[in-house]
């Protein structure tokens, strides 16, 4: 079926740490290769990626503006900073608005706060309450998602910035929040286990910083949508239109364990109980991870299938399936050269992963990745899990190809 896939969460070349290949038309490369029919901006906030999509989108109406056959949604993320209770507190917002003429009223007031042009991703010295006064008083069909809420740091519920429930953090904006993103390092099974989750739905974003990166989560819908009927599906998790998510395995996510990364240290949240915190290289208290921060607040066990829960799909990006098929990096030309043909002969990347048949895609591709793909959507991996800023590693064979395993090629290769 045709879905319409959207990645709302991404940052343009003028965040920190950012591809310079992350322009407009970098962006929109990478989004037809990977199926994604709709993007948020990322970084409005910022003057010359502003004036950048001022001058090159159209705008279609209804909250949506096009690029070269892609769908846009004007999204940014703010990096508030500011001390509640008697504690440091540093938490990432997603805001998105309808239309440009919003976006710069909403600028205007938030550089009272900040240097808005110092990051793509801009420090504010403020806090969720007054965010939220200002962004609901400039348009009251804003979207507020928090962003990727568990990470230690800048999560909503963060171990080591953030808060323990919602109404601590928003107050009497607690209703205003549109969705809530569940980050690369936990999925909806993990976000399942606290019950005042459930009134909101769960959405999955790359938060990407390159283009290649865009579409490792997303979501996706039953057609295409404007940003009101986007905002309203969300609002009422409309099963019948938000289908589900697609999920990074959470384990990938470099904050998923708990650890020390200098040390080389990666623990279970019952050995860092044991341990009472401490890490048993250098002494020092371990950087507590998104399953034991979860495990902390949640009021279920683990299995419950709450009412209404928006269903979600996890992969593998097809670029890491190929790199570990040729046991090559997955940012070499090998891999860039296998990518672009497959997804040329066999649809975008999503086509592949999501929908097609197996008994398709075999007859093209090498029999490595094409088991490799099979193993995905089965789900036979071979996992270890990230800690404290280091990426998990999801394997989809149990030990490394050997070379000779390759030497037969069909179709595409």
């Amino acid at each position: 079926m045709g879905y319409y896939i959207a990645d709302l969460h991404i940052h343009s070349k003028y965040s920190r740490a950012t591809s310079s290949h992350s322009d407009l038309d970098g962006l929109v490369h990478s989004a037809k290769l990977k199926g994604v029919n709709l993007l948020g901006t990322g970084d409005f906030t910022h003057t010359l990626w502003l004036a950048e999509l001022e001058g090159k989108l159209e705008y279609k109406g209804d909250g949506i503006y096009h690029y070269r056959g892609v769908d846009f949604i004007l999204t940014t993320e703010v990096s508030l900073i500011y001390s509640q209770a008697g504690r440091l507190r540093k938490v990432h917002i997603v805001i998105a608005l309808p239309e440009i003429k919003y976006v710069k009223e909403l600028n205007k007031e938030l550089m009272k706060y900040g240097k808005l042009d110092s990051d793509g991703r801009p420090m504010l010295g403020m806090d969720i309450p007054t965010l939220m006064k200002i962004v609901v008083n400039t348009c009251e069909d804003a979207m507020v998602i928090p962003a990727h809420i568990w990470t230690p740091w800048f999560g909503l519920f963060g171990s080591n910035s953030g808060f323990d429930s919602i109404i601590e953090a928003f107050g009497e904006y607690a209703d205003r929040i549109t969705a809530l993103e569940t980050g690369l390092s936990s999925d909806p099974p993990m976000n399942w286990r606290l019950s005042c989750l459930d009134k909101y739905a769960l959405v999955s974003n790359s938060d990407a910083h390159s283009p290649d990166n865009v579409g490792r989560e997303a979501n996706v819908f039953v057609k295409e949508m404007n940003y009101f009927e986007i905002k309203k599906a969300l609002e009422t998790k409309d099963r019948e239109k938000f289908l589900f998510t697609v999920e990074f395995f959470p384990e990938e996510g470099k904050y998923h364990y708990d650890g020390h990364r200098n040390c080389n240290v990666s623990l279970k949240p019952s050995e860092t109980k044991k341990l009472n915190g401490i890490c048993p290289v250098c002494g020092r208290p371990l950087t507590v991870g998104v399953l034991h921060r979860v495990e902390d607040l949640a009021d279920r066990e683990e299995g419950i299938l709450p009412e209404n829960a928006i269903p979600y799909r996890r992969l593998v990006p097809l670029r890491e399936i190929i790199a570990e098929a040729y046991n090559v990096g997955k940012g070499t030309k090998t891999v860039g050269n296998k990518y672009n043909d497959i997804v040329s002969t066999l649809g975008n990347e999503f086509h592949l992963l999501l929908e097609a048949p197996l008994k398709e895609v075999k007859r093209f591709l090498d029999p490595v990745v094409f088991q490799g793909i099979k193993n995905v959507r089965e789900e036979n991996l071979h996992i270890k899990p990230g800690y404290d800023g280091v990426y998990g590693i999801v394997r989809v064979f149990p030990e490394p190809v050997k070379q000779e395993k390759k030497i037969e090629r069909r179709g595409l290769f």
